[in-house]
């Protein structure tokens, strides 16, 4: 178990989130037991594990967390923390791929996750500023008229509450919009620490900074390997973005990041109601009181990890959000990361082509807080034995092996890991001075390419641009300071350490002079 220090909590990016700001990592869980077997071995300490791994415990199953770098790292973090009783894939979407019947299980999935949500916040009474507010959904052209019909349609045939409006608290001209009643905000890392505590009082056991690599299974028994050890477990959840390693899922989800502004602004007048617009990508609003300050949080200009400039991407926020609202001051800023289901419902249940007892839940587009909850409580059933409504409609095995998968992950497997071997020494070249301190990029050197950047007191740190999942060339991140896979959305840190999945092994290092003759 990693000492707890009450330091500043940690996110997978250099920008600080509004949620980071006066909240500390406060919780000191009791030292790991020396035994090495559980029921259940989460992987991942955000939303989802949490709430699996609460649900398991206070089930009276034996648990432990193995959370790469610290709860609330990845996307928990980094949210917006929007509760819909909706969802970027439209009932009426859901419906025309998976029937009636598969949208009105959609809608009540929903609905169980926006409770649940509320449920473990009064049973364990945490205080994470949760408020119910209305929830507004508007059209500013023709086209997008169309649109909203379809989802005020799809949403009334499924039985959520909805009706259209001739108000909405944006200064955004419209031509027509939806209001959706009992929608929700919260705080998102308040309330996951919440669960943490509930979990810990429960008995279950936290490993932080404990990145699983790999799992063996022998006999029923699931041997999860780390770096310094091993975790043995009957079940397996992988509470992940995306399972690690390669897997059917890197064809069936794709990357996105979204970006996040929260903004002073000079009236003091903040919408007491969550908004969105139709457009592709669309934009979404709130507001949020941030360490005793009222906040407007603005997000949206999502695309594809490692495929547009972030800070292209962040410019085309502040714009937007300057053309409407009068700024005083932008407060925070950052960007997070979801995957993309390719039939747009989640998968959550048994892994695919993995060994019984081994279960995974990914691809929640932009509705993490409400999927991710009932992935939670879906997954704590299935190792359970227990049944649920949704587990056919959420079944990752929906997903039909393709042919020559098991050749394209051999074929894969090695070849990040030996694109540096005979290497001994990169020195300065003109395409490595020209980088400025705190910029990175992937250049050519001596006919190779490296992913270099020059930290701010002049050092560079040369890694191989290889991503080490499935031999992808890494983007660089200059907001975030991150290097970003546009394959399958791994990244890295500057050292090339790895920040998010589906990559389990670092980038490899290559030796340079350090500064700039």
């Amino acid at each position: 178990m990693a000492t707890n220090t009450h330091s500043i909590l940690a996110r997978d990016g250099a920008q600080q989130s509004a949620w980071q700001a006066g909240l500390n990592d406060n919780i000191s869980p009791a030292a790991a037991p020396q035994e090495n077997f559980y029921d259940a071995l989460i992987v991942g300490g955000g939303i989802t594990g949490m709430t699996a791994a609460l649900l398991l415990q206070k089930a009276g199953k034996k648990t432990i967390v193995a959370e790469a770098h610290t709860p609330g790292f990845g996307t928990t973090g980094g949210t917006s923390a929007h509760i819909n009783t909706f969802a970027d894939t439209t009932y009426k979407e859901a419906e025309s791929a998976f029937g009636d019947e598969g949208a009105q299980l959609f809608a009540n999935a929903i609905a169980e996750g926006v409770a649940l949500i509320k449920a473990n916040i009064d049973t364990f009474h945490i205080d994470c500023d949760y408020a119910s507010k209305p929830g507004y959904v508007y059209a500013e052209n023709k086209d997008e008229v169309k649109q909203l019909d379809d989802i005020y349609n799809g949403a009334v045939k499924v039985g959520v509450h909805v009706n259209y409006t001739e108000e909405v608290p944006t200064p955004v001209p419209y031509l027509k919009a939806l209001i959706f009643d009992n929608q929700a905000e919260f705080h998102p890392l308040k309330y996951l620490q919440g669960l943490q505590k509930a979990y810990l009082e429960a008995g279950g056991v936290i490993r932080e900074n404990t990145l699983i690599t790999g799992i063996k299974t022998d006999d029923g028994i699931h041997t999860a390997e780390y770096a310094t050890g091993v975790i043995r477990a009957k079940a397996v959840i992988y509470a992940t973005h995306v399972p690690p390693n390669i897997n059917l899922f890197n064809f069936e989800c794709a990357p996105y990041r979204s970006y996040v502004m929260a903004v002073k602004l000079k009236s003091g007048t903040y919408p007491e109601a969550l908004i969105y617009d139709s457009q592709e990508p669309y934009h979404y609003v709130r507001s949020h009181v941030i360490d005793g300050q009222q906040l407007l949080i603005a997000g949206g200009l999502d695309h594809k990890t490692g495929h547009e400039d972030p800070e292209n991407a962040f410019a085309g926020l502040e714009k937007y959000i300057r053309k409407y609202y009068n700024v005083s001051s932008i407060k925070y800023r950052w960007s997070s990361q979801y995957y993309v289901p390719v039939d747009g419902l989640p998968y959550i249940g048994a892994m695919p082509l993995s060994a019984d007892g081994v279960y995974c839940a990914t691809g929640y587009n932009g509705n993490g807080m409400m999927l991710g909850t009932i992935a939670g409580k879906l997954l704590s059933d299935l190792v359970r034995k227990r049944p649920n409504p949704y587990a056919d409609l959420f079944d990752p095995c929906r997903i039909k092996p393709i042919d020559g998968f098991s050749e394209l992950v051999k074929e894969n497997a090695d070849v990040a890991y030996h694109f540096v071997a005979d290497r001994i020494n990169i020195h300065e070249t003109d395409s490595l001075k020209r980088l400025q301190p705190g910029t990175g990029k992937v250049v050519e050197v001596n006919g190779e390419k490296i992913a270099a950047y020059r930290d701010e007191a002049g050092v560079m740190h040369a890694l191989s641009p290889v991503c080490t999942h499935a031999a992808c060339i890494v983007n660089w991140n200059g907001e975030e300071k991150s290097w970003d896979c546009p394959c399958h959305g791994a990244r890295y840190d500057i050292d090339g350490q790895v920040l998010t999945g589906p990559a389990t092994r670092a980038l490899a290092t290559i030796p340079a002079d350090s500064k700039s003759p």
